[in-house]
C-alpha cells in the first residue's frame, strides 16, 4: 500500500482517481486542486506518489512537477494527459515524471501507472 497524494483541477477527476487508487488498496492522503497546493502538501505529508494534471489553473503539473522533483530527487510523480499534449508529457519526462496516465482512462491503467511507478525499489530499505 502507498499514501498517494492526487492534483488535478477538476473535482470529478480527483474523486475518480482516488475512488481507483483506494479501491487498489493505497492510502489517498490528500487531494490538491492546483500544483502549488500540491507542492504544498507534498513538502508537509511526503506522500509515496504523486498523481499530477499536466495542465491547471494557477501552477500547473509541469511547474509543479519541477518543485517537487528539485526538493525531492526520488518523488514518484505520475503526470495525467490529455491527447494532444505529447510535448508536454515529453517536457515531463524530461522534467523526473516516473510514469502517465492519459484520459480518458480506465482503472486498470491508473493502477498499472502506479505500480509501475512505485517499482520494486519501494520496499528496499
Amino acid at each position: 500500500m502507498a499514501r498517494v497524494l492526487i492534483a488535478d483541477d477538476a473535482s470529478f477527476m480527483r474523486g475518480s482517481l482516488k475512488f481507483i487508487a483506494e479501491h487498489a488498496g493505497h492510502e489517498v492522503v490528500a487531494t490538491a486542486k492546483n500544483g502549488k497546493e500540491a507542492v504544498d502538501l507534498y513538502r508537509k505529508l511526503k506522500p509515496d506518489l504523486v498523481t499530477l494534471d499536466i495542465l491547471m489553473e494557477d501552477t500547473d503539473g509541469l511547474l509543479a512537477l519541477r518543485a517537487i522533483v528539485k526538493e525531492d530527487p526520488d518523488a514518484k510523480v505520475v503526470m495525467v494527459t490529455a491527447l494532444g499534449q505529447e510535448e508536454k508529457q515529453e517536457e515531463a519526462r524530461r522534467a523526473g515524471a516516473s510514469g502517465y496516465i492519459r484520459k480518458p482512462f480506465k482503472s486498470i491503467e491508473v493502477i498499472d501507472a502506479i505500480q509501475k511507478a512505485l517499482g520494486p525499489s519501494r520496499h528496499e530499505g
